[in-house]
């Protein structure tokens, strides 16, 4: 089942009640939770120090008030080290340079929709992982939202399920599979299937979490629970370890 602790969580920052309302409800309709509504810069960075589970932050350019979005987003950079997404309507050369020099790393233009909205999330998770600030303020992004991805933030592996990323703990995660050109994560929650081959997920993993067992396997070394033969305890699950992996695998044990 679905909770909010899985969904992309989002702090709003818009004076506009009524469009902060409107984002709110279409980010549900998105799978992604809205975490609250900041109306200020002083109000947002209150919300910033009171929950430490926000994921990314989506910012109104013009704001009520001596501070506006961009003086936001350099607080939000500089102390919170989160990604951020500038949304706005005014499109002048100064505030196109300021919102530059800030390195937001997606932007979303007025009037947007749903798909915009979705598509904005995705890119600044993207772009934040890769620590590559989106450089075209002016550009619409389009790609595949059934594109693979997996994506490591923190202490979270943000991955793909249906149309929308889901946030899982590094913690959570116990196992990868392969079936041919499939790749299956099992979590504490629920799996994750990827139309790609193991190996490629694996090379976006941390290599201090998870080892290769056997040609079909990549196991969390802190979800190992026990060891029978050629074989290793994931919880319930059996999962077996190949010849030319044995060595590594079980040299494991001797350190713990």
């Amino acid at each position: 089942m679905e909770t909010s602790k899985s969904k992309v969580n989002v702090l709003i920052v818009e004076d506009d009640i009524i469009l902060a309302n409107d984002i709110a409800i279409r980010l549900a309709v998105l799978n992604f939770h809205s975490i609250g509504i900041a109306p200020t810069v002083n109000r947002a960075v209150e919300l910033l120090n009171e929950n430490q589970k926000i994921d990314i932050v989506l910012i109104d350019i013009i704001l009520k008030g001596t501070r506006d979005g961009i003086d936001l987003a350099r607080i939000i950079k500089s102390e919170y080290n989160l990604p951020f997404i500038f949304l706005t309507s005014h499109m002048d050369e100064v505030i196109v340079n300021r919102a530059k020099g800030v390195g937001a790393y997606a932007y979303i233009l007025k009037p947007f929709n749903d798909r915009q909205v979705s598509i904005a999330i995705e890119l600044a998770l993207v772009n934040y992982a890769n620590k590559t600030p989106e450089t075209d303020l002016l550009t619409k992004k389009e790609f595949s939202i059934t594109e693979n991805r997996v994506l490591q933030i923190n202490d979270s592996l943000f991955l793909k399920k249906d149309s929308h990323f889901e946030r899982v703990l590094i913690n959570e995660i116990l196992y990868l599979q392969a079936d041919s050109n499939y790749t299956t994560i099992h979590t504490n929650s629920g799996r994750f299937v990827y139309s790609t081959v193991l190996k490629k997920i694996e090379a976006m993993l941390p290599t201090n979490f998870f080892l290769r067992v056997h040609r079909s396997f990549v196991v969390n070394i802190k979800c190992i629970t026990g060891f029978e033969g050629n074989l290793i305890y994931v919880k319930q699950e059996k999962i077996p370890v190949s010849k030319s992996h044995h060595d590594e695998v079980f040299r494991l044990f001797r350190r713990l």
